[in-house]
This record gives structure tokens, C-alpha cells and sequence, in this order.
């Protein structure tokens, strides 16, 4: 009996070793479904695309960097946009977030909107929110929360998150997870993602490398694995919101004068040296021409930051 009592005994000591195993083993985190389709992120920092190479070198979408904080619009947002969609890419829109509060998230929110409303995205848009100098992981995830929020209710599309391995594990909360999609950066084998905890179980997108080089693209740009669900169910028009309508962008058509250079146009309209440089596919910035020449005109986009704050030119 006593024999019979410490085998049963000894047992229930190796059954409960491993149940407490298996308790505390850590998560993998997998694709949501097959990755299909190759992808790339851009910004300003990959300059001036030939779109019809990165078609060709086989690049299905492009993520487009739209916007940073409460005035900064991307110089190479406009000219990304209308030459991926030209070439038949699949699009997408981030925003880099850099809010210390929810006011300041809500207003970047608005500010993301505006810049891409009037336009048509393939895939769902995405909240780049990585530096958060010295906000409390709770705090962090109220400002992630209202951005979210208030960019799917102003745009009427479905929100993503973009974050590395180390975030998703330790500032984003399950209440974010349950509710928006993950477009992972890990520059591993994403197929054995193991011995990790995070409020995520799928990606969606994975950024694989910073390094990636693509015909077309000048320098090394991020690349992307993406998933059947990366895209939008509604590809419509993104909507001009009224409540999003501090912001506004005119387009404006300026005739060189004698003297003039970029920097001094840039400054007296609002935009910058960039944007006019890839709008009007200006090879030399040094060299303008006043109106006597044959290329005398060229065309930016002037952005305020609100309404209130516009200065006249």
C-alpha cells in the first residue's frame, strides 16, 4: 500500500512538474496565414523611385510613408503615391508617431488624415509609433489607442500597428492586440519566432531587413513580407473629414525669377527644398532657371500646419 501510495505519489509530482512546464513556456508568434506578397516601405530617405523597375524587379506593394508628428508631411509622399499607383503597386500609408499625450495623438490623427484624404490605399493603414521618449508604457498605449481610433474613424479603414519584436512584447498591451493587426519588424527567421511573450499571436506584415536592395531604388530600403489580410475591405477614396479640415494642402505653380533658388522658395511658400526637388524631377537643386529659359516653371505643394497658424504669401 505504502508502495502503491508513493508511485501515485511520485506521479502527481511529475504530472504537476509538467503542467508548471508547460504553464510557463513562452509564445511563438507565426504569420496569420501564407506570406504572398513581396512589399517595401519608403520615405523620403530612399529619395527620388523608378517604380516601373521596382514593379519589375517584383515588389507587389508599397508602403508609403505619408506623415510624422503634427506638421511634417513625408517630400516624397506625393510623388511615391502617384508613381507606385501609376505602375499598378498595391498602396499603403504609415504615419511616424511621435505624441507625448492623447491631445497631441489625436491631433496627429487629424494631421495623418488630411494628408491622405482625396487619395486610394490598397492596404490598411498604419500607426509607426517606436520612440517614446520617456512616455510610461501605460500612457503609451492611451496614445496608440485614441491615433487608432481616431485615424479609423476619420478615414473609415482598418488600422494596423507596425512595431518591432521587443514593443509588441513589452509596451503594447492585449487590449491594442485584440483590436489591431500586427505588421511585425524582425530581422530573423520569421518562421521560428519562439520563447517569446507578446499580447500578439499573427503578423500580418513582416519587415524582414533595413538592407533590402531593389532595382530602382538608389540605396538599401526596408522589405516587407505581407499577408492575404494586409488589405483594406474598402479600397474607396479616403474621405476629406470635417473634422479633419484644419488641415489643408493647395497646389502651387511658381515662375522662377533671377536670383531665386530653391531654399528661399521653399521657405517663402511653406514646403521644402525635397518636395519641389521630387514633384518636378529636378536633377540639379543648384541649378534653376529664370523664366527666359525653357523650364521656368515648376509645381510643389505648399501644406499649413492649421488654419490658424497660416501666414498669407
Amino acid at each position: 500500500m505504502f508502495k502503491k501510495l508513493k508511485s501515485l505519489a511520485i506521479i502527481c509530482i511529475v504530472g504537476t512538474f509538467v503542467l508548471f512546464c508547460n504553464n510557463n513556456i513562452a509564445n511563438a508568434i507565426t504569420p496569420i496565414s501564407d506570406p504572398r506578397y513581396q512589399g517595401i516601405d519608403v520615405s523620403d530617405w530612399q529619395g527620388y523611385i523608378n517604380y516601373a523597375q521596382v514593379r519589375d524587379s517584383g515588389v507587389e506593394i508599397a508602403y508609403i510613408k505619408a506623415s510624422q508628428g503634427i506638421n511634417i508631411k513625408d517630400p516624397y509622399f506625393e510623388i511615391n503615391y502617384e508613381n507606385a499607383k501609376a505602375n499598378g503597386l498595391k498602396i499603403g500609408f504609415y504615419h511616424f508617431l511621435t505624441a507625448t499625450n492623447t491631445e497631441e495623438a489625436n491631433q496627429q490623427a487629424r494631421f495623418f488624415a488630411s494628408v491622405i484624404a482625396g487619395k486610394q490605399a490598397d492596404c490598411k493603414l498604419a500607426m509607426d509609433y517606436e520612440v517614446f521618449g520617456g512616455v510610461t508604457v501605460e500612457e503609451s498605449n492611451n496614445i496608440a489607442q485614441v491615433f487608432l481610433e481616431t485615424v479609423q474613424n476619420l478615414t473609415n479603414k482598418e488600422v494596423i500597428v507596425y512595431s518591432d519584436l521587443s514593443n509588441a512584447s513589452n509596451r503594447f498591451n492585449r487590449n491594442i492586440a485584440e483590436n489591431y493587426e500586427l505588421w511585425l519588424a524582425y530581422y530573423g527567421d520569421y518562421n521560428d519566432i519562439k520563447d517569446v511573450e507578446t499580447s500578439w499571436e499573427r503578423w500580418i506584415g513582416l519587415q524582414y531587413t533595413d538592407r533590402g536592395t531593389v532595382a530602382g531604388i538608389r540605396d538599401n530600403t526596408d522589405r516587407d513580407l505581407f499577408t492575404q489580410s494586409i488589405f483594406l475591405s474598402d479600397t474607396s477614396e479616403i474621405p476629406q473629414s470635417s473634422e479633419n479640415n484644419d488641415f489643408n494642402t493647395q497646389t502651387i505653380i511658381y515662375t522662377v525669377q533671377r536670383g531665386n533658388t530653391l531654399s528661399e522658395i521653399a521657405s517663402r511658400y511653406g514646403t521644402t527644398v525635397q518636395e519641389i526637388v521630387a514633384i518636378n524631377g529636378i536633377e540639379n537643386p543648384n541649378l534653376i532657371f529664370p523664366r527666359s529659359r525653357t523650364k521656368n516653371t515648376y509645381k510643389f505643394h505648399n501644406f499649413s500646419v492649421q488654419k490658424q497658424d497660416k501666414q498669407e504669401v
